[in-house]
């Protein structure tokens, strides 16, 4: 089984990517890492974050890692809060508070288009290699459901009846931005 190191201490992250991958590699976060961190996200792009992290925790380490970095794009709010979504209503990184301020932005605009855009970004033998999952959907008026974490309350993906945060991981993983840039990692892993 390979080891490889996921740059993040989100457990809801972590939990969702396992989901996917089984038994043939053993992704460890940060903190069963010995790695005690916060890494900085301070770029305008998905893919700058990703590869901030990854190459990060290569130097660090010099073992095989990833991150990835992911984004809520709404059409009608020129594609925000986009790769300031952990922290659009501040840098308490509250979800709730995140939510309220899109709710409020979104007040009386009809367009409700929105994607969540994922980017991986794997350090693997001194090279790096990214990879993309787009997930379209739209921005419901109020949450709806208990499940999930970010903006999984307000957000129903194109194709289901239901918020993200009304379904399993498995049932998410059929949608996720996440789940189509991990299978991405995992066909290229298969690979090498």
């Amino acid at each position: 089984m390979h080891t490889i190191i996921f740059a993040t201490n989100n457990a809801n992250k972590v939990n969702e990517i396992r989901s996917q991958l089984g038994d043939s590699f053993n992704i460890i976060p940060l903190k069963e890492a010995g790695i005690d961190i916060d890494i900085p996200e301070p770029h305008d792009t998905l893919e700058a974050n990703a590869t901030e992290k990854s190459g990060t925790i290569f130097r660090l380490t010099g073992q095989p890692c990833f991150s990835e970095d992911t984004g809520l794009e709404i059409e009608a709010i020129n594609n925000e809060p986009g790769v300031r979504s952990a922290r659009y209503a501040g840098e308490g990184k509250d979800s709730n508070d995140n939510i309220d301020l899109v709710l409020k932005n979104m007040s009386g605009i009809t367009n409700r288009k929105a994607r969540f855009r994922t980017v991986i970004s794997l350090q693997l033998n001194g090279r790096e290699h990214l990879f993309e999952g787009i997930c379209t959907g739209k921005i419901l008026t109020a949450r709806d459901g208990e499940k999930g974490f970010g903006y999984d309350p307000i957000f129903v993906p194109d194709g289901a009846d239901t918020s993200f945060a009304r379904m399993t991981t498995n049932e998410k993983n059929l949608y996720s931005h996440r789940a189509k840039a991990v299978k991405q990692l995992i066909d290229f892993l298969k690979t090498v």
